[in-house]
Parts: C-alpha cells; structure tokens; sequence
C-alpha cells in the first residue's frame, strides 16, 4: 500500500463559521417556533421541528474539522477505506464520517514524543467525534519529526564468549504514513523490536576488545575491529541493519549511536585485571627494551673511549647491575666498594 495526499481544501475556519451561524439559525428557530405556537399560528410547528432537529443533529459537521501542526499527519480511512493522508499544516474540513487511524498512539517508549501531556482543558477534536476532553483526539496524528528513540541496556555475548551490556540511541522518522499504519500493527512496538534484534546481529560480530584472528568485515581476514576501539563502523552497521528491517514500514533511520559500553557485571572486575595485567606486561617490555639499550650504549661508549678495560667476567657483573637498576620498581641503594675487586 503506497501513500496518498489527500488534496481538500483547507476550509475548515469558513466551515467552523457557517456551522456556528446554522447553530445560531437553529435556537432562532426553536424560540420562533415555540412563540408561534403559543400564539396559534399552525406552521409554527415547522420551525419548532427544524430547530429541534437541527439542535440533535448539527454537531456533526463539527467531526469533520481537522487541525494540523507542521510535522503532523493524519491518516483519513472512511468505513474502513483509505482515503489519504493530510501533510501540510492548516485547518480543514473533511467528510464528518471520516476516522483519523494511528494504532501506535497510546504507545509510550523511551524515546522523544511520547510525553504524557495536561488533559485537565476542553477541547475541539480534530480528528474524531464532536467534542473531547483534552488531547485524546491530538494522539491520532502521525508525527513526521525526527524522533530519538532510547532503548535499554542489553546483555549481549559478543563474538568471544564474554558477556557486554551495550544501548544504542536511534533517531528516526516516519516516511510513508500508510506503510506505518497498514502495514505493521503498530509501528513503535515494531521499531523497537528490531532495533533490538539488529543490535544483537552486529554486537556478535565483535569482539569487545581487539582480539587476534577475529574476521569482522566478512571477507576471510583478521582485522582489529571491536565494539570498544571501532564505535562509529558499529553504530553505522548498526543503523543499515535496523533500515533494511523497517523499510515495509514506511520509517527512516537517520543516526545510530552507541550510548553505553561496558563488560556485563559479572566479569568486569576479571576483564579489568586482564586489562591492567596487559598493561602492566607492555610497560614491562618497554622498560626492559629500554634498559637493553642503555646497557648496550655505555659498553660501547667505554670501548670508544677507552676509559677502562673490562673482561668478559667484569662486563657481566656491570650489565646485570644496569638492568637491576634500570628495570627495578624502586630506587637503587648504592653499595660503594672500598677495596680490590679481586
């Protein structure tokens, strides 16, 4: 099913006048019809008859008035037939039998829009029947706006085994507001459930943290792909995901963004000290290569100049006193010897 604009005119002030003038025209009628035949004129009958039917039944040009925001939409069905869809702002009036559809309006998820708004104040409905009480007719409009949509945080294994708490925040819109009506039975519900769904596809692609011989682009090669070090591919992946299962709803994903990335509780404190113990080893081996060559550098410094001669034996005992004092966590204690070495 394909959208269609419905093309009314935007009447609905000279409507709402003309309505209010008949109302008026109608009481007229009533009083003139009473006083008539209070004073025994026979057609006075008439009037009191056209002024009491009138009086029951003239509300119901008020159905057909329809109020439009910018960004707003409404989807018109008429005893079950599609009629089209009003997309541009303005006040009109449309055939009073004519009922607004939205099956997502009492859905509220965690996402901009679904705001519970004051209904303490009268108002006109605009898209259903005769007079409501607060915004209940204003949840059957569709909105176009761009909407961010958060969903909670889930427990995700990733592409190793281990456990990682990941949300992600999607800005989307509505496109086709018949595909979004007709086509799924209620388009937020369906929404959030593959964006979920999509999350869990992608995240199992990853490793939490670059790890050796992990494939995650798919063509048979080890890359350094993670959740943690790779965000903005993720998140893309992510939202092409998401798009290629939304696209019969007639919805459009504009941005998805990782909000939340963590090791799921139950092994953080484990992942944290394999994390510290890699960085301690790294600092290690750079501090050893370090001190390699500073060793390396004062043995040829002493041979160029020739400052002392030192045998095999001697040359030994200097580089191990070097390296324990290069690579040593504290400061070295100086042993100052008085006499022969020998």
């Amino acid at each position: 099913m394909e959208e269609r604009i419905y093309n009314g005119k935007k009447n609905g002030l000279s409507m709402l006048l003309l309505t209010i003038l008949l109302y008026i025209l109608g009481i007229a009628s009533l009083i003139f019809g009473a006083v008539l035949l209070e004073g025994g004129v026979g057609y006075g009958a008439a009037f009191l008859a056209i002024g009491i039917i009138y009086s029951l039944l003239g509300w119901i040009p008020w159905c057909g008035l329809k109020v439009l925001k910018p960004q707003e939409a409404l989807v018109l069905t008429l005893f079950g037939k599609y009629l089209g869809t009003i997309r541009e702002e303005g006040f009109y009036f449309v055939n009073p039998f004519c009922t607004a559809v939205n099956p997502a309006a009492a859905t509220k998820l965690a996402q901009s829009g679904d705001i519970q708004r004051n209904n303490s104040h009268l108002s006109i409905s605009s898209e259903g029947a005769g007079i409501t009480v607060g915004m209940e007719g204003m949840g059957r409009k569709i909105s176009l706006k761009a909407m961010t949509l958060s969903n909670g945080r889930q427990k995700i294994n990733d592409c190793l085994g281990n456990p990682v708490e990941i949300g992600i925040a999607v800005i989307w819109r509505v496109t086709d507001t018949a595909k979004a009506v007709f086509k799924v039975d209620n388009y937020k519900e369906y929404l959030s459930l593959q964006c979920d769904s999509a999350l869990r596809n992608i995240v199992r692609i990853y490793p939490y943290d670059v790890a050796a011989n992990v494939d995650t682009t798919g063509d048979g090669m080890a890359d350094e792909g993670s959740l943690r070090g790779s965000a903005e591919v993720v998140a893309e992946r992510i939202r092409d995901e998401i798009q290629k299962k939304v696209n019969d709803a007639g919805l459009e994903i504009l941005e998805a963004r990782i909000t939340y990335l963590a090791y799921a509780p139950e092994i953080a404190s484990v992942m944290l000290q394999r994390q510290q113990a890699s960085a301690i080893i790294d600092a290690r081996k750079m501090i050893v290569d370090g001190a390699v060559g500073m060793v390396e550098m004062a043995l040829e410094r002493l041979n160029e100049k020739q400052l002392v001669n030192l045998d095999e034996e001697r040359k030994a005992a200097m580089v191990s006193n070097l390296l324990v004092v290069l690579c040593g966590n504290h400061d070295a204690q100086p042993v100052i010897n008085s006499g022969s070495l020998y």
